[in-house]
């Protein structure tokens, strides 16, 4: 007799008001650890989990497309540091699931992906059960960890593995198997709430060594013009204060990565974005906090960071795994951002550490002359739109509306966006993350919405909007106050394409020119404008964020506007053959 069918027996005598069974348990350990939201799509075998899992409570958000909802849940894991449950069918829905688990994972965010499969006894003899697949093997390579479930007495301990591999260390995603039958295994309702784990103390604090810290002062003493360079992973650490203090103490310029805009807000008077390449070129110390030295930095190396060997990293971060990655790191600190931080500023103390003023001044003076020359090009209007006008809207926008969740994808929307719109509060900026994704847009600002009760305001590119634009759906249905501003050039990176071999298709990158997208909100009962002015834009946002209803405005952009990739575009592999054979590569 099989474990599963002993715990059928055991019960079968019970009165079902003394059972529980594998669904309510899997609530039960949920909700017993502080997770009371799940995004998710129903079907076979969870449609009757999300019944139950609402009816003890639960906040069950239903989207169209399991990706989305895994975004939603990849972003709610970054705004609340708690993994956010992303729950799908199995097979092709786990498989849309288990993107946005892996771009959780490459984002350092805590996302739990619970789907339903297959029984095993039939997956491991191939004998075509209905989508048949072995998901915990797929799942593998792309999270931290991955359980299976056979028994529904398992399930407290797995709920509490799932948990902490997903917040400890460095955050990332987990997989949680789910095979129909146990679902509806039943056990001794007494039996089954003893069988529950609270988790404790799933991430604790990592205090870096006195030696280490020792070294990053030494490497700090000697800087002429050092630079504090603050990742997403800072603004996920949520020590707010701590990092503000470090900041202001050293005196250090500070360059924020997208995600970590508004950890100090861009109007600081350190805040070097306006600088970026001088800084990044002319610094001789980089303090690298919660950011990883990857391809969003050029690794570390090539023009954009100056002459090889020029500087000296003192790199913060939870895994030591991280350290020399890309380019030697002379000052490793090991330890989460908190903790690091204040040991940096315990040091500090009586140790002289402050910037020359002539490092100040030279980057202040490259900062005020390029926000200046930007400045003009914000107030131009132009007709059709450029994206500089557009943005310059939005950017008062959020000026004057500070609390607004900005959400940000594209490419040139995106690139554009992240260098015009001023930020001001943590966590207030979610945008394409590491991977640099198109689609997270709808699922990010759904589980804003969620998670933070506040308004937001989703900037799309028209290309991102399409990998995810059915989910306006799911906003009206709950009625978010979302605005969603798409800005429409027709097409991928510019809407003015054409077709090289001269045939009757369209360009690959041109959409339908003039598309209605405002027209798709209004068909779910939210308010859709369509805006071709900065006024109209100005006008329409305002009134969306004020009246707090379910909004998307097409906004129409000069279909010129835009370069190839945007500010990506040297990523994009060069034919020898292209230039000669079509005129237009010349271009």
């Amino acid at each position: 007799m099989t474990q599963s069918a002993a715990v059928q027996d055991d019960a079968s005598d019970i009165a079902p008001q003394n059972l529980t069974d594998g669904f309510h348990l899997l609530i039960d350990a949920l909700k017993l650890n502080d997770i009371t939201t799940i995004y998710n799509v129903p079907g076979i075998p969870i449609t009757d989990l999300g019944r139950y899992a609402q009816a003890q409570g639960m906040r069950v958000i239903s989207f169209r497309h399991e990706q989305h909802a895994g975004y939603a849940a990849s972003v709610a894991g970054f705004l609340t540091k708690k993994p956010g449950v992303c729950m799908t069918v199995s097979a092709p829905g786990f498989m849309n699931g288990l993107t946005a688990l892996a771009n959780a994972t490459t984002n350092c965010w805590p996302m739990i992906l619970i789907s339903g499969s297959s029984e095993r006894e039939i997956v491991d003899l191939a004998q075509g059960d209905y989508e048949e697949m072995d998901q915990l093997a797929m799942a593998r390579p792309f999270c931290k960890a991955a359980y299976r479930l056979t028994y529904a007495e398992d399930i407290g301990i797995a709920v509490a593995r799932a948990i902490r591999s997903a917040v400890s260390g460095r955050p990332g995603g987990v997989y949680l198997d789910i095979p129909g039958a146990m679902l509806g295994q039943t056990m001794e309702a007494a039996k089954g709430a003893q069988s529950l784990v609270k988790v404790i103390d799933p991430a604790p604090r990592q205090t870096p060594s006195p030696e280490a810290i020792s070294r990053a002062i030494g490497v700090m003493k000697e800087a002429k013009r050092p630079l504090i360079v603050i990742g997403k992973g800072a603004a996920y650490d949520q020590s707010d204060d701590t990092v503000r203090e470090l900041v202001e103490k050293s005196g250090y310029p500070f360059l924020p990565m997208s995600m970590a805009k508004g950890l100090l807000p861009d109007t600081h008077p350190q805040c070097a974005s306006a600088a970026r390449s001088l800084v990044l070129k002319e610094s001789d110390v980089v303090i690298m906090l919660g950011a990883r030295i990857n391809w969003l930095l050029s690794h570390g190396k090539g023009k954009q960071w100056g002459e090889p060997g020029s500087k000296k990293f003192i790199q913060i971060d939870i895994d030591a795994e991280e350290m020399d990655s890309n380019v030697e790191i002379a000052a490793p600190l090991v330890g989460d951002v908190g903790s690091c931080a204040r040991a940096l500023i315990d040091g500090m103390e009586n140790e002289g550490i402050a910037p020359p003023k002539d490092w100040l001044d030279q980057v202040h003076s490259k900062a005020t002359a390029n926000m200046e020359k930007m400045a003009a090009r914000l107030q131009n209007n132009n007709i059709p739109m450029d994206y500089h006008a557009a943005l310059g809207v939005l950017k008062q926008v959020i000026t004057d509306k500070p609390d607004t969740i900005l959400v940000n994808e594209g490419a040139n929307t995106l690139d554009l966006a992240r260098s015009i719109i001023n930020v001001h509060k943590p966590r207030h900026r979610i945008d394409v993350g590491t991977w640099g994704v198109m689609g997270i847009g709808m699922g990010a600002a759904i589980a804003a919405s969620i998670e933070t009760g506040k308004q937001v305001l989703a900037v799309e590119g028209d290309s991102a909007f399409g990998f995810c634009g059915m989910e306006v759906e799911t906003i009206c249905r709950y009625n978010l106050p979302v605005c969603v501003v798409v800005f429409n050039n027709n097409g991928i990176y510019r809407g003015d394409g054409e077709n090289w071999g001269g045939g009757d298709d369209p360009a690959t990158t041109v959409f339908v020119p003039d598309a209605r997208y405002d027209q798709m909100m209004a068909a779910f009962g939210g308010v859709g404008e369509h805006v071709t002015t900065p006024d109209e834009l100005r006008r329409a946002v305002n009134a969306a964020l004020e009246s707090g209803k379910p909004t998307l405005i097409n906004a129409a952009i000069d279909p010129a506007a835009g370069k190839e990739s945007g500010n990506i575009g040297n990523l994009n592999p060069q034919s020898v053959v292209a230039q000669a054979r079509y005129p237009q590569a010349r271009k």
